[in-house]
């Protein structure tokens, strides 16, 4: 009787291996969406930081130059579709795409706080 109990008192259970599997399927997608907002967050700061150089010559702070990066990622796959280019595919595609879209968002925002 005492062996049946040891497992219990170290946190160690009896349960099913599908319960097992759920629990790490569940920290595996976790993990997965840290990492991929993760790279989000780090691809936006960079391209953010290009378009803030193709147009103003220097960064515009680690916090504007991702969410402009972000947004910029945003608007172009959105303007891209509706003047009739296609999106491109792979990495440096959707990379350059993503700079020109931050590049026309900063040039709408300079326009906008000029007038």
């Amino acid at each position: 009787m005492r062996a049946a109990l040891l497992p219990t008192a170290f946190g160690l259970s009896a349960a099913p291996a599908p319960a097992l599997a759920q629990d790490a399927e569940a920290v595996g997608a976790g993990l997965g969406l840290v990492l991929r907002l993760l790279i989000v967050v780090v691809i936006g700061a960079v391209v953010g930081w290009v378009a803030s150089l193709i147009v103003k010559g220097s960064g515009s702070g680690l916090l504007v130059d991702i969410v402009i990066g972000i947004a910029g990622a945003v608007f172009a796959g959105w303007l891209l579709p509706v003047v009739g280019l296609p999106v491109p595919a792979g990495s440096v595609g959707a990379f350059l795409a993503a700079v020109a879209g931050a590049v026309v968002l900063l040039l709408i925002i300079k326009l906008v706080r000029k007038a």
